[in-house]
């Protein structure tokens, strides 16, 4: 018997979890979605409220304490595995009756055995590298730079460690984080790769572009997202007049950074709302993200959908996306060199800059925002229930 599909979703705060909400609702395959935020966070995300399950007692506090400046960055990480823990639990106690539970990685070990235990098909859904992978990677490059490293807590890693191999599958956004779980000897088949959207809805054009050489960063300066090696191309490109516009909240190191590498021209503004991103991004002459590790960088697609040209460095998942040279440019991760050579390119020929930004644009808008996902991940489901024998079907989205 074929049956109609239905998807729970359990997420400790938004990320890409509520796409993939509304990307299931539009087929009429959503049963709910869990979140660690408050629904006041969660009012504008265009799915029935009725669906979404709101558990915001530790995650909510700790986001609004980092916000006012009450938690710093690092104790934030420390008190993020209680979040975790706290809303895997709740899950597991409130789980409806539903064909597949999808949980973001962190929040699935309890929730993901009690669905199992009740003939639900529980999937791990991990944005990043295999957090061993990650953690090692993130370890070396933070020793290279001289910077205090904290590792992530070892009862984290078994959590995580727990939820791969309990999963029936596991969803992961590009080839670079495949790459990463089949090094660790996970299955082939069990890893479906899907690659994230973009809301163009949200993003696109708002003003237009500033006359002066403007390179955006949108993520936190940090030394996983690359931003030392950002601060030394920029200085070493040494572009007349250009200013480095710094968007996000700072991490441990981004001080001590900051004064090793110092560059004339920076602007940090702090986390700013959707808005003003959308109106940096349509301003900025390139956004720049050349993470040492990153799943994807959805803000490099946000930054295409607002016409603006990408820099993204080989171990970002969206360089699966690009094609380098004609709808973007991609370096190696680590060499600041490739890197300013990629801005004096971008600044040099204005006519490359037109090129690329106006591909980048229809790039994006040829995915159809998030449907190419949605598609994706239904196809995936269909077939994680096909070998647990279970038939199902959902609607065209």
């Amino acid at each position: 018997m074929v049956e109609r599909l239905r998807v729970s979703i359990a997420t400790i705060a938004r990320f890409h979890s509520f796409a993939m909400a509304r990307q299931l609702a539009r087929r009429g395959a959503l049963s709910a979605i869990y979140t660690g935020l408050a629904r006041r966070f969660v009012r504008n995300e265009d799915i029935d409220p009725a669906c979404i399950r709101t558990f915001p007692w530790i995650q909510t506090p700790i986001e609004a304490g980092q916000k006012l400046g009450l938690i710093p960055p690092l104790r934030a990480r420390r008190l993020a595995p209680l979040a975790h823990r706290a809303l895997d639990r709740h899950v597991a106690r409130d789980l409806p009756a539903c064909h597949a539970y999808i949980a973001l990685a962190g929040v699935g070990l309890e929730s993901g055995r009690a669905a199992k235990a009740r003939g639900i098909a529980y999937l791990c859904d991990r944005s990043s590298a295999h957090i061993v992978v990650q953690d090692r990677l993130l370890q070396a490059e933070h020793a290279q730079w001289d910077v205090p490293f904290a590792p992530v807590d070892p009862r984290t890693v078994e959590r995580e460690l727990g939820e791969y191999e309990q999963a029936d599958a596991i969803l992961v956004p590009s080839s670079i984080v495949a790459r990463s779980f089949l090094d660790m000897g996970i299955p082939a088949d069990r890893l479906y790769r899907l690659p994230l959207g973009v809301e163009l809805n949200r993003f696109g054009r708002s003003v237009p572009r500033d006359s002066d050489f403007c390179v955006l960063f949108v993520g936190q300066p940090g030394i996983r997202k690359g931003f030392p090696y950002l601060l030394q191309a920029f200085a070493r490109a040494a572009i007349p007049g250009a200013r480095l516009v710094v968007v996000g909240e700072t991490q441990p190191e981004t001080d001590l950074l900051l004064q090793r590498i110092p560059v004339a021209g920076l602007e940090m503004t702090g986390p700013l709302d959707r808005a003003d991103v959308v109106d940096r991004m349509s301003r900025a002459s390139v956004l720049v993200l050349p993470s040492i590790e990153d799943g994807f960088g959805m803000v490099q697609m946000e930054a295409m959908a607002c016409g603006c040209p990408v820099i993204t460095s080989a171990n970002a998942g969206c360089a699966d996306f690009l094609l380098d040279g004609e709808d973007g440019l991609i370096v190696p991760a680590g060499d600041a060199d490739a890197l300013a050579a990629a801005l004096l390119r971008l600044y040099e020929d204005r006519s490359l800059r037109a090129a690329i930004s106006e591909a980048a644009l229809q790039r994006v808008k040829s995915i159809g925002g998030w449907n190419r996902y949605g598609d994706a991940l239904c196809d995936a489901l269909i077939d994680v229930m096909k070998k647990s024998g279970r038939h199902v079907t959902v609607l065209p989205g």
